[in-house]
């Protein structure tokens, strides 16, 4: 019984470390923000959407010229 109460105290003190937690998040960090990046990417490279833009920067162009 003891043996099982110390292997079950050692699992619960590695449980409560968080080494590496840190890098870790930053690792889920950095891979949200590539994927918000290629879905910007996608997003602006499709026609209407670079229409859209086109126009926009002609109207102020024109408006402030």
């Amino acid at each position: 019984m003891r043996a099982i109460r110390d292997a079950a105290g050692k699992l619960g003190r590695r449980l409560r470390r968080d080494e590496g937690a840190a890098t870790a998040e930053y690792a889920i960090t950095i891979m949200a923000a590539v994927g918000f990046a290629g879905l910007l990417v996608a997003i602006l490279r499709s026609g209407e959407v670079q229409g859209i833009l086109t126009d926009l920067v002609h109207r102020a162009l024109t408006v402030a010229g």
